[in-house]
């Protein structure tokens, strides 16, 4: 028996149709937003489209049938990326570029990835219904393996796009199955040779622009449909260890003891307070912990943390690191216990150039909507773009901040705005020239 799925109700019900308008039709969204939850649907109204599985593929498929009927010159890469081009006048100018992923994380939600997806392709839709021609040539473009969950290491097919993965990390990944890359792209229908050879000039391409849902509650605060993304946040990851004296927890007594967990303890409450001494969009966070040997009536002798650190500026996000690292060494000092850090990632963060946040902020104006400046704490495909090429990003609100979960919502009439600002954003670009500043 089909599952029900009320989400073409749901976003019909309190859409205002006066936003369907230069093109740009609410009701098609809603339907491609429909048809798209139906692939990988689970039983509690999420989608589960792990990248590189055959869920993930139909999806493309279904947006790649999309994207001839609205025009689009449409190629598909060795590592499963979708590109769907439109010529514009000028045939030599460099392409600007839209898009996301339509992979999912394990039940996650209907907006995560497709709504940028979309809302890229309905630019399209909208030039086809109005006879507009772009000056330069106009890209969308869908990425593989956003979010990681096949390989637990995402971004794959952005990071294929401009060949930052390397030999080494194909041969280290494995899949939920313990199946190998090469076996993974065998079975979608390409190789890992047709893989490696994913990269393009990605000077090809002037700018590239993300719309993407918030996953936080700023724009529901601000009471704002759409939101600029100021900054994407590159991550820090840390290893921290605290080393002590395994015993017996009757019999050892308190004075003397060398307890990491205790150690831990006084280092997993002091990092909150030290992201707001360094920078108002810095983050920390403790998210895994392991106690060795993990029984109940024995003293620890060792304790496993992870520290995940983001900021979108990389000068105070590595302060910050410096700072969560001589805490550490201190604590330990003092609590008389061994430490070792170990850094296993660290990745550049990517500020919006201020010119492009304030072009985005014109557009949002012309719909009478008040801009908003947002860090992404989040990794999107536009940050892996954007250490090569200008890119810009915006937010479109959240329900109550909730992402990766089937109760993700975010209104057809919010989704419907950023459209109307991406595209009055990317015409006003067709008609100029970008500078790279990367």
């Amino acid at each position: 028996m089909a599952l029900e799925n009320p989400l073409f109700e749901e976003l019909m019900k309190d859409f205002d149709s006066r936003l369907t308008h230069s093109g740009i039709d609410g009701e098609r969204v809603a339907s491609r937003l429909y048809e798209l939850s139906h692939i990988g649907y689970t039983q509690i109204g999420g989608v589960k489209r792990p990248g590189f599985s055959d869920e993930e593929k139909k999806a493309k498929s279904l947006v790649k049938k999309w994207m001839v009927e609205a025009g689009l010159d449409v190629t598909e890469d060795g590592a499963g990326n979708i590109r769907g081009r439109l010529a514009g006048k000028n045939l030599e100018a460099k392409a600007i570029a839209s898009g996301s992923h339509v992979d999912s994380v394990p039940n996650g939600g209907n907006f995560d990835g497709p709504l940028g997806v979309l809302s890229a392709l309905e630019i399209a839709e909208a030039w086809k219904a109005t006879n507009y021609v772009p000056e330069k040539p106009y890209e969308v473009i869908v990425f593989s393996d956003e979010e990681g969950s096949r390989f637990n290491s995402g971004l794959s097919g952005s990071r294929a796009m401009i060949g930052a993965i390397d030999d080494k990390e194909i041969e280290g990944l494995r899949d939920y199955n313990g199946d190998s890359l090469e076996q993974v792209l065998t079975h979608y229908g390409s190789s890992l040779q047709q893989f490696k050879e994913a990269k393009r000039d990605i000077e090809e391409l002037e700018l590239f622009v993300e719309v993407h849902i918030e996953q936080g509650k700023k724009l529901e605060k601000a009471d704002q449909p759409v939101g600029i993304v100021s900054g994407i946040a590159g991550p820090a990851w840390l290893e921290v260890e605290f080393i002590g004296e395994a015993g017996h927890a009757g019999n050892t007594p308190m004075i003397g003891r060398r307890d990491p967990l205790v150690a831990a303890a006084d280092f997993i409450q002091r990092i909150p307070e030290f992201p707001g001494e360094i920078s108002e969009t810095a983050v920390a966070t403790v998210g895994k912990m392991e106690v060795l040997p993990n029984g109940i009536n024995v003293i620890p002798e060792k304790v496993v943390l992870h520290v995940d650190i983001r900021d979108i500026y990389e000068e105070t996000r590595d302060a910050l690191l410096n700072r969560i690292i001589e805490e550490a060494e201190d604590i330990a000092k003092n609590r008389d216990i061994q430490l070792a850090i170990k850094q296993n990632t660290k990745i550049k963060p990517v500020p919006i150039e201020q010119e492009l946040q304030a072009q985005l902020a014109d557009s949002l104006k012309e719909f009478s909507i008040e801009p908003a400046y947002i860090p992404s704490g989040a990794g999107h495909d536009a940050m892996i773009l954007g250490r090569h090429i200008p890119v810009a990003m915006l937010f479109v609100r959240s329900k109550d901040g909730i992402s990766h979960n089937p109760k993700e919502w975010s209104s057809l009439n919010d989704c419907i705005y950023g459209i109307h600002v991406l595209k009055n954003f990317i015409e006003k670009k067709m008609g100029e020239t970008i500078t790279n500043s990367n």
